[in-house]
């Protein structure tokens, strides 16, 4: 379904524009960290593979960036993706409800999953890449951020996961399912 309305739904990278000139490291490494949607995305990705266990700890947080540069290298190179800024409101809300539902898919429809959502993510950032005054060092932070959201909702997933049932890892989740909702209507 995310797929269809992806394809359905053609909108403009609007929200991850860079200004001409600017977007070194310290740029790309702050976006993350200061977009909600980027962070809350990342967060439940950690939280979530944190929440399925095993492998998943450390496959779904480390597949999400590398995919996520191979949407950015698509974006660079001006390929485009209709539907990446709903893609992105998408991945907060079924990566949230994923997390809220305790859901433990096989690990192969869990990348499958995210590796769809860092293709958008991916995407809107390499799209703004060339407008950057250093690509690479703006990607390059900015995959280091993601990194580090990513071991944050890992952390908490793990110190979350068992007190209360795991009911306030699931929480955060529907929290984030929400804020996807919020980026999807707004």
């Amino acid at each position: 379904m995310a797929v269809v309305v992806l394809l359905a739904v053609p909108t403009t990278g609007q929200a991850h524009i860079i200004q001409s000139g600017t977007g070194g490291f310290g740029s790309g490494f702050e976006h993350p960290l200061t977009g909600l949607d980027h962070f809350l995305a990342m967060f439940a990705v950690g939280l979530w593979g944190a929440q399925i266990g095993g492998r998943s700890i450390w496959t779904l947080p480390v597949a999400f960036p590398l995919i996520m540069v191979l949407g950015g290298v698509a974006g660079i190179a001006g390929i485009p993706l209709p539907g990446v800024e709903v893609g992105i409101a998408l991945s907060m809300i079924a990566l949230g409800l994923a997390v809220a539902c305790a859901w433990h898919p096989a690990e192969w429809i869990a990348l499958l999953l995210i590796a769809v959502f860092a293709i958008c993510h991916g995407h809107a950032h390499g799209a703004e890449l060339p407008n950057a005054a250093d690509p690479a060092d703006y990607a390059i932070g900015f995959v280091i951020a993601t990194g580090l959201i990513h071991l944050l909702g890992i952390g908490v997933g793990l110190v979350l996961g068992k007190p209360f049932g795991g009911r306030l890892s699931r929480a955060l989740g529907g929290l984030i399912a929400v804020g996807g909702v919020y980026f999807l209507v707004a």
